[in-house]
């Protein structure tokens, strides 16, 4: 309740043989998370040690209604705050980006190594209620999908599976739809029917690609031009097939994109940005990868060989006809950065508001990247972070997984038009 630091030395070993036996224990705590402890029982002397990160208590207790209460002469202003000095952190100095940290960086903060298998669980339990509740809700007929291949789709077939199981529901009520386009390759495609079949659900085939290119025609683009225009014409065509068929079936839209492509802005505005209810809305694309591993071990062990193998494929797009190998060349983190950088300052951006500079530092000590690729996706994170704010600004609905969301009508008010001009200057000067 306290949100502090918290240093704890016993009794040294050999002060007392009376009644009572001293181990001589010592440990450091941040908001009850152990950072250090020493070992007990030794005859000799012996130092603990760790660094207390002041700024994220600090951050934590704006944020803790137990601290809204104080005064600014210090006194209490009711029975529930609580007494405590602010540290004023100096901020005129410039980082000593190679001093020692003496505590451990979590490299992965959305992907808990001691809990996994219980966060997993947790997660796919808290999606799968949530779509219950709408399902039901609406007194919806089917749930309409787009399946692609890859693991933001794949995860958000499997939680509509499990809710039609819950409801009692026949899964041929979820109606897959998989849409090939110039850049669908032969796995993600057979994945998908692999799956859609393997789970019993309605599978549709619809291409996107005669409706692409009259539409080219109709707008007069060179469809040899493969820039946004051409990629995001087959991203809101796919977007109306999915919408329409919704209404053919009284059904509802299924919304596939992830946390991570919210935060970056990567999806097509009024494409795969929209949908009827955005189930993974609140997962980060490095615990996507975890979720459907997990179920492939536990729930959906019957289809694990399908699941395994979308896991191992790259995550892209498929927008940019494939190579001549008829292999993915248009990899999305080739293009945005990599994901778990990029959850990385998510987490610590959102979750602590920590600055650029302080980021970058973090950042240092948790991956082995060099310095220029960090500094190069970190200024990538901020500039997409919030310039593409319109696009979170008129989500669907979706479920809060855990302790960050982007939804705009509770955790994450943002203005559409807030500068970003201060971060990025930090993050330059680095």
């Amino acid at each position: 309740a306290t949100i502090s630091g918290y240093i704890y030395a016993s009794a040294g070993y050999g002060e007392s043989t009376q009644d009572m036996v001293y181990a001589g224990a010592a440990s450091i705590w941040e908001y009850g998370t152990m950072l250090a402890e020493n070992d007990r029982f030794k005859t000799e002397g012996s130092v603990t040690y760790a660094d207390i990160d002041i700024e994220r208590i600090d951050n934590q207790r704006k944020k803790s209604a137990h601290f809204n209460y104080i005064s600014p002469d210090g006194t209490s202003e009711s029975d529930y705050s609580r007494h405590y000095n602010r540290v004023n952190i100096c901020d005129s100095f410039r980082t000593d980006f190679e001093k020692a940290l003496f505590r451990h960086v979590e490299p992965h903060p959305f992907v808990p190594a001691d809990d996994l298998d219980y966060r997993c669980s947790e997660i796919l339990s808290i999606q799968t209620a949530a779509l219950v509740k709408r399902l039901s809700h609406i007194g919806c007929h089917t749930a309409v999908i787009g399946i692609s291949g890859g693991l933001d789709s794949t995860l958000a077939l499997l939680v509509t599976a499990l809710a039609f199981d819950r409801l009692g529901w026949s899964h041929d009520r979820i109606v897959a739809v998989t849409m090939p386009g110039f850049g669908t390759t032969s796995r993600t495609k057979n994945n998908a029917w692999d799956l859609m079949q393997a789970l019993g659900v309605t599978c549709r085939e619809i291409s996107i690609k005669a409706a692409c290119e009259q539409h080219f025609k109709d707008i007069c683009h060179d469809p040899a031009v493969r820039d946004a225009t051409y990629e995001n014409t087959q991203a809101r065509e796919r977007t109306q097939i999915l919408m329409d068929i919704a209404n053919q079936t009284g059904g509802i839209v299924i919304g596939t994109g992830d946390l991570s492509e919210l935060a970056l802005g990567w999806a097509t505005y009024n494409g795969d940005h929209m949908s009827m209810y955005g189930v993974n809305a609140g997962v980060p694309k490095t615990l996507v990868r975890h979720l459907v591993k997990w179920a492939a071990e536990n729930s959906f062990c019957k289809v694990s060989d399908i699941l395994l193998d979308i896991v191992d494929t790259p995550i892209s797009p498929e927008l940019l006809p494939a190579n001549e190998n008829g292999e993915i060349q248009q990899v999305t983190e080739d293009l945005v950065g990599p994901y778990e950088l990029h959850d990385f300052f998510i987490w610590n951006f959102m979750r602590f508001g920590y600055a650029p500079e302080k980021i970058f530092f973090l950042a240092r000590k948790a991956f082995d990247y060099d310095d220029e690729t960090i500094n190069k996706w970190l200024m990538t994170f901020i500039r997409r972070f919030f310039s593409q704010q319109f696009k979170r600004s008129c989500l669907p609905d979706g479920p809060k997984v855990g302790t960050i969301s982007l939804s705009p009508r509770g955790d994450w008010q943002m203005p559409s038009d807030a500068w970003s001009s201060i971060f990025m200057e930090n993050a330059k000067a680095l």
